[in-house]
């Protein structure tokens, strides 16, 4: 029986930060912004094999895609998608409950024009990227919880291709699940028992997805919109490179589709910590800002079938939608959900070694108001801790302190994590966190509070999450807002009542793409003002 912290064979890590790991490769695009069709120049070396993690999240939007249409159009154009065997299915299930709980695997199966796409090959296939979608009952309110692929977990019992059954396996990365057994198509029932073990909720529908569509999804609807907190160079996407090489993107809002779609979504390195954590949160912006592109676009055949045909032929589902009219007839019981009311988080989570843990109580929270199909749970944090994920109302609406004040946040330790940290807890209290960083040039004994001209009053509130901060002019004109370097004694305050966690609040789909892009570093970048926080159901 495989021992803590084992996972699939190749032994991949979450990547702390000062832990880079994986393998940041593959050509870099040349240009930025590209629209329609638009691809990557050619680097200055050999073609690298492209990261596994970036396109298998890519392959997830498919199915979003093909979720959102609800176009009758599908019925008439495309193939049966292919289906798994319901064998491995376990015999133990939760019971059903209210609403809908769709699974979506991104495969990362490197079979047929696979290959073509992410370069290399592999015997194996894996999942690195797992959404569970609940749509409420309403079926117009729905929400959509990654599920860090490290995160330790117990993985049940699941069928092997020789028929017999695998021995259980207790606190083993969540991904080995979809590896069990080490076929090239993996194994969707295991990830589904997984799941289902670790929730307690009943799995409606599960969707595999590959990557092999997607390059042309992206492209048949012009482009996506989508955003990074700095510039991006081809040693982000290759670390391997000894020189920046050319920009791959610019800082800010741009449209990319095909290979820079691929290429935008793998981004990992030089922003924020490096984790797949931070990744995972510019994959879940990339989903919103196409859900967003699909719907303004309106329901025109011409722009649906195309992304219809695409998305049929790269899913592998369940026999319950192994037909056309199945697949109708649940994407039409979608297409009323609103922008506003599509919102993503990440399952609460911490670093536990190279690895990552599941938050608790807050994650029994999240699956315990899912399961009751009740809006996300709210947090509240101790003093110095930071909150879990949640979908409580604007700041604004609350009365909330911070309502109104952008506060960035600098870390000057070398405590990893701690930006985001206080990050979490401003945004609880109803602050706006502009950004966050590290300052390692400065050394300050305690934290700093500095402000701009005419920002006193705003930063003496700021100071009320941060007892015994020195707060002072900022040394430079022209700042805007107040900045907080956090010092080593907001480090010891917090280090014994919470580890580094995702405190992030829910994204809808409709907020601005520029927001919440990374953990642990630059969060967002300059960008029109974002809106107004989602109702829930």
């Amino acid at each position: 029986m495989p021992g803590r912290h084992s996972g699939v064979p190749e032994g991949r890590t979450e990547g702390r930060p000062g832990r880079p790991t994986g393998r940041g490769t593959g050509r870099a695009a040349g240009r930025v912004g590209g629209g329609r069709g638009a691809g990557p120049a050619a680097t200055d070396g050999p073609r690298r094999r492209r990261s596994r993690r970036g396109l298998v999240a890519a392959s997830i939007a498919s199915a979003l895609v093909l979720l959102a249409s609800g176009c009758g159009w599908i019925a008439l154009h495309t193939s049966r998608p292919r289906t798994f065997t319901a064998d491995g299915i376990s015999g133990k299930r939760p019971a059903s409950g209210d609403g809908q709980n769709i699974l979506l695997i991104g495969s990362d199966s490197r079979a047929g024009g696979n290959r073509a796409l992410g370069g290399g090959s592999g015997g194996v296939g894996r999942s690195d990227t797992t959404l569970l979608l609940h749509v409420y009952s309403d079926q117009r309110h729905a929400v959509g919880v990654s599920i860090p692929r490290d995160a330790l977990v117990d993985v049940p019992p699941c069928l092997l291709p020789d028929g017999t059954w695998s021995k259980p396996q207790q606190d083993v990365m969540f991904n080995s699940a979809f590896a069990t057994g080490l076929t090239a198509t993996g194994n969707p029932a295991c990830t589904q028992n997984t799941v289902e073990q670790l929730t307690g909720l009943r799995v409606d529908h599960t969707v595999v997805v590959d990557f092999a569509g997607f390059a042309a999804m992206t492209a048949a609807v012009g482009g996506v919109q989508v955003c990074l907190p700095q510039d991006v160079y081809q040693q982000d996407l290759s670390p391997g490179r000894a020189t920046r090489g050319a920009l791959v993107f610019h800082q800010g809002l741009q449209t990319v589709s095909g290979q820079q779609a691929l290429d935008y979504v793998r981004i990992r390195h030089g922003i924020g910590d490096g984790s797949d954590i931070g990744r995972m949160k510019r994959q879940q912006a990339f989903l919103a800002s196409l859900f967003k592109k699909i719907k303004a676009e309106g329901f025109d055949p011409t722009v649906l079938l195309p992304l219809a045909n695409a998305a049929v032929r790269s899913l592998t589902v369940d026999p319950g939608l192994g037909s056309a009219p199945a697949l109708l007839k649940f994407a039409m019981s979608l297409k009323n959900i609103d922008l506003r009311n599509v919102r993503f988080v990440t399952a609460p989570w911490r670093y536990d070694g190279p690895r990552v843990a599941l938050v608790q109580p807050a994650a029994d929270r999240l699956w315990t108001a899912l399961r009751a199909n009740r809006p996300l749970p709210a947090a509240t944090p101790a003093p110095g801790a930071t909150p879990t994920a949640s979908a409580a109302p604007s700041a604004t609406a609350t009365g909330r302190p911070g309502a109104g004040i952008d506060v960035a946040v600098d870390n000057a330790t070398t405590v990893a994590g701690l930006a985001a940290r206080a990050a979490g807890a401003l945004t609880a209290d109803g602050f706006t966190v502009t950004r966050t960083g590290n300052a390692p040039g400065q050394a300050p004994t305690t934290t700093v509070i500095e402000y701009g001209a005419g920002e006193q009053a705003q930063a003496a509130t700021v100071a009320r999450l941060f007892p015994g901060a020195q707060v002072q002019p900022a040394p430079a004109a022209g700042l805007s807002g107040v900045r907080v370097v956090l010092g080593p004694d907001y480090a010891a305050a917090t280090a014994a009542s919470a580890p580094p966690e995702d405190t992030s609040p829910p994204r809808a789909a409709s907020d601005n793409p520029c927001s919440d892009l990374s953990y642990g570093g630059p969060s967002g970048a300059p960008a029109p003002a974002a809106t107004a926080a989602a109702p829930t159901p």
